[in-house]
């Protein structure tokens, strides 16, 4: 067996990194570093620096996940994808301190909202004024799932897991803004997620 072949893989991010890439590309032309949070098996981070090549894209996930990740980024050319760090969203400090932009894709409903609230108070502290944080994923919209595939994904997960579970839209943007993230764009993406688009701002005193 080829070590190529032994490389983790996600078959959903090869199916969904050309719509994110439409998101990414045009939000993304004036920035110069992103932090990705939960980078997973490394293929969008490979996928997205190798499009996005005025970008330094930084991958980032707990230890467990990093051999893997190294194994997608052995073969890539560029010198704009950067070895993962180990991010743990919850816990202050990050080994990042200031960042244009962070992105993270199929995170929400897998961490445990704390997890989740701790990301966008880790985002919070990061990212500079008109900083952009994107997230794709499914949503609820209101407390109503926005498909049966989606309510049959969210049964599973809970009876995976008790912490996870799709997670409604309003909520995060709620907490988001408490933060000083607020929720710009949601754009519908292919087989029921979207992405939220959030860009920091300046919090009242």
């Amino acid at each position: 067996m080829s070590e190529e072949s032994q490389r983790p893989f996600s078959q959903a991010c090869e199916n969904n990194r050309g719509p994110i890439l439409e998101v990414l590309e045009p939000r993304l032309r004036n920035c110069r570093s992103v932090l990705e949070i939960g980078s997973g098996t490394g293929q969008h981070a490979v996928y997205f620096a190798a499009q996005l090549p005025q970008l330094v894209w930084q991958t980032s996930d707990l230890p467990q996940n990093h051999p893997g990740i190294h194994q997608w980024l052995a073969d890539y050319p560029g010198n704009n994808l950067r070895p993962p760090l180990s991010l743990d969203m919850a816990t202050w400090p990050w080994p990042v301190t200031e960042v244009d932009a962070v992105f993270t894709a199929n995170t929400f409903h897998i961490a445990a909202w704390t997890e989740v609230l701790g990301m966008l108070d880790g985002c919070a502290r990061v990212l500079p004024t008109e900083g952009q944080l994107i997230v794709y994923g499914p949503f609820n919209e209101k407390g109503e799932y926005s498909s049966e595939s989606n309510a049959r994904f969210d049964q599973y997960l809970r009876q995976s897991a008790a912490h996870q579970g799709i997670r409604d839209r309003q909520r995060v943007a709620q907490e988001a803004l408490i933060r000083g993230l607020e929720l710009q764009e949601t754009i519908s993406m292919p087989a029921n997620n979207c992405c939220l688009v959030f860009r920091r701002i300046e919090e009242s005193q």
